[in-house]
């Protein structure tokens, strides 16, 4: 992808806009593609292989690109960094990126004569043509490119175009049901309330990872979370006012997830699993309460009663209340829960004390032990 004189003027003010083109060749035909884009970002070089895939109607087993920092991180002897983008497009096409050495122009002579050849065929066919948007100027291009495709060899029969269906489409690797769709990759730490912050956009990861740095991939439809190249949470795509939460509630510690069922509905449904005094007094704090959130903390304290007494426990001592008043209270509720819980122990202490002063044993006689009957 290299940068050209520009052929895309402003409308309004006559100034040229920088346009860039990108240039693909096959080795065997040198058939070309070639497309304009107002930029090198990864977006444009993307959009750009996608595009010259499928007027190959196949991808190669092969890219070799220069080493333009878009697609390539870094590139030494020993190491190969790819944009992870990159790579995942290159994977999705079934294809290998193996970026030409630095300093070693033979490893893409192929484009690089390409790129003069259209340089002087494509863009210099078009220094008189006036183009005022990047459509009119890639039509342009598309025109030049096909008879520059199809112009015939100097020194050989037939054209890149015929040589390519004859010689190297057979060995294109079938595309895709679908292009690729665009994805960016960034990095994130995932904050106390286990959700990361993406373009101004909170989503929720699995409480567990908490304080860890995560792999984000933004797509135009969905958020991927990664830890370890491990998918760890997927959410669909916020998109408008910023700040919005997208939160699952399997992310969530247990007692967020007490927190949040939190509804009178939910306090309902509750008290009718548990009996009907029960639910009266639910109904009760629902309805006397000066605040819905007032009356559900109460109900919500009144659940937790279940991690120490049965659901059997609970009821009776809501019934008991009901029975001496008609304005029930959860701490009442609380109080009898707890007296009952004492009184049953007591209760318990004095059967096993009766039971143990019954079966202490029983006095033998005398002569049990060889001692003498006196008769009276």
């Amino acid at each position: 992808m290299g940068g050209v004189n520009s052929l895309i003027f402003d409308r309004d003010t006559g100034e040229k806009v920088k346009a860039y083109v990108f240039v693909s060749t096959l080795p065997c035909s040198q058939i070309s593609y070639a497309e304009a884009s107002l930029s090198m970002d990864l977006h444009s070089w993307i959009t750009a292989h996608n595009r010259a895939f499928a007027y190959l109607g196949g991808s190669t087993h092969i890219l070799v690109p220069d080493n333009l920092k878009t697609g390539v991180t870094k590139h030494t002897t020993r190491e190969l960094i790819l944009n992870p983008t990159y790579k995942e497009m290159a994977e999705h096409y079934n294809t290998v990126v193996m970026p030409a050495r630095v300093g070693t122009p033979k490893d893409k002579s192929s484009v690089e004569g390409s790129v003069r050849v259209i340089s002087t065929w494509i863009i210099a066919a078009l220094r008189n043509t006036q183009c005022f948007s990047l459509d009119e100027l890639n039509e342009e291009i598309r025109k030049k490119l096909e008879e520059f495709n199809q112009r015939s060899f100097t020194r050989k029969k037939g054209s890149r175009l015929s040589a390519f269906t004859e010689e190297e489409k057979f060995a294109l690797s079938p595309l895709p049901s679908t292009p690729y769709k665009m994805s960016e990759w960034k990095t994130a730490k995932v904050r106390p309330d286990y959700h990361i912050s993406v373009e101004s956009m909170f989503y929720s990861v699995p409480y567990e990872y908490i304080n860890r740095q995560v792999e984000v991939k933004l797509s135009d439809d969905f958020v991927e979370i990664f830890f370890n190249h491990m998918r760890i949470a997927s959410h669909k795509r916020l998109y408008g006012k910023f700040g919005q939460l997208s939160t699952i509630r399997d992310h969530m510690p247990d007692n967020h997830k007490l927190f949040v069922d939190q509804t009178p509905e939910a306090a309902v449904e509750w008290g009718e699993s548990i009996g009907t005094s029960t639910l009266t007094v639910v109904r009760y704090i629902l309805d006397a309460s000066r605040s819905e959130k007032q009356a559900l903390q109460s109900i919500f304290s009144l659940k937790k009663s279940e991690r120490r007494y049965t659901k059997y426990e609970i009821e009776r001592a809501c019934k008991m209340v009901i029975s001496m008043t008609k304005r029930p209270t959860v701490k009442s509720v609380q109080t009898l829960l707890n007296n009952n819980k004492k009184n049953e122990a007591e209760q318990e202490l004095r059967r096993k004390a009766e039971v143990n002063k019954n079966n202490f044993g029983f006095t033998r006689g005398a002569a049990y032990y060889g001692g003498t009957k006196h008769d009276e």
